[in-house]
């Protein structure tokens, strides 16, 4: 929402007068920003974890996963980045390639990419054929003896490109996890929080029908403060809560972080920030693409 935006210095600065504990110490700010991003998501995304990083938002969204559906394995999209903590390092080709290689448990997809990927715009049904190749991953683990926990894929990949995944391709990929026992974590880091314009996530571009079982959120939520979130359904926060091993984090969703939350999605909705980026979105694609038709060497303006 801009540098040191004074709504939200005066958010930070005034809970920080009154109080700053770690979350063991309830508070209404926590209650009052969960209830203020469920506006934001389908209805069954219901139970927010808050923490202080989109590395560890990711990396939760990676345990509630396998302790929900007891399985193992992760599929990814190539190129992705999801995180600088040990476990996402494993299930980020951008990284694991220049590291020490990709592990047993990984499984990576092709980015559905329709300019410069397997299947493109001249291609019949390349929503089904990239869809097809996930299809295949999970019958080649499975023929290994391999389970599928996840399907992990940032809802438009950043690091890989800037792809906008054809409309339906998420659909198609979740209902073959699905089958498999698997769920779909949307990651969010990057793209959420209004940033894609026509929507308040970038999954929603995919349509109404689609619901991932996991969004993960970071950078933009706090607008540089260290806060991050975890939304999910109930059924498998209650897979998770049935270990008896809580999940407890420090300073995720302290009073000041929730305060400073609050007052980015105050600012969104107040400074329209949605429909700014969607018109300078817009205003921008216009005058790229007539510069695409004078200049032979761009080819895909995203």
């Amino acid at each position: 929402v801009g540098h040191c935006h004074p709504d939200i210095v005066k958010a930070a600065h005034e809970q920080n007068q009154l109080l700053n504990t770690n979350s063991r110490y309830l508070h209404d700010n926590l209650v009052d920003y969960a209830g203020r991003l469920s506006q934001t998501l389908p209805e069954k995304l219901c139970i927010f974890y808050f923490l202080n990083s989109g590395s560890e938002a990711n990396d939760l969204a990676l345990r509630l996963a396998r302790q929900y559906t007891k399985h193992e394995d992760v599929i990814v999209l190539d190129h992705a980045y999801h995180g600088h903590l040990t476990s996402l390092i494993d299930i980020s080709p951008y990284k694991f390639r220049n590291l020490e290689g990709q592990k047993e448990w990984v499984h990576v997809a092709p980015v559905p990419d329709t300019y410069r990927g397997l299947y493109r715009e001249d291609h019949e049904d390349s929503v089904t054929a990239y869809a097809n190749e996930v299809k295949n991953i999970i019958e080649q683990a499975h023929t290994r003896g391999r389970k599928i926990a996840a399907f992990f894929a940032e809802s438009l990949p950043s690091v890989g490109g800037q792809i906008i995944p054809p409309a339906g391709y998420f659909q198609k990929v979740a209902e073959h996890v699905h089958k498999a026992g698997g769920i779909f974590i949307a990651d969010e880091i990057q793209v959420g929080f209004g940033r894609v314009g026509k929507h308040f996530w970038a999954f929603q571009l995919q349509g109404e029908d689609f619901i991932p079982d996991i969004v993960t959120m970071g950078k933009p939520i706090g607008n540089g403060h260290p806060l991050a979130c975890v939304a999910t359904t109930k059924e498998i926060a209650e897979a998770f809560a049935a270990t008896g091993v809580e999940y407890f984090n420090t300073f995720g969703g302290n009073p000041v972080s929730c305060a400073i939350g609050l007052a980015v999605l105050d600012v969104i909705e107040k400074e329209h920030l949605q429909a700014h980026a969607t018109e300078v979105g817009n205003f921008l694609m216009k005058l790229l693409k007539e510069q695409k038709i004078k200049h032979p060497i761009i080819g895909d303006v995203r």
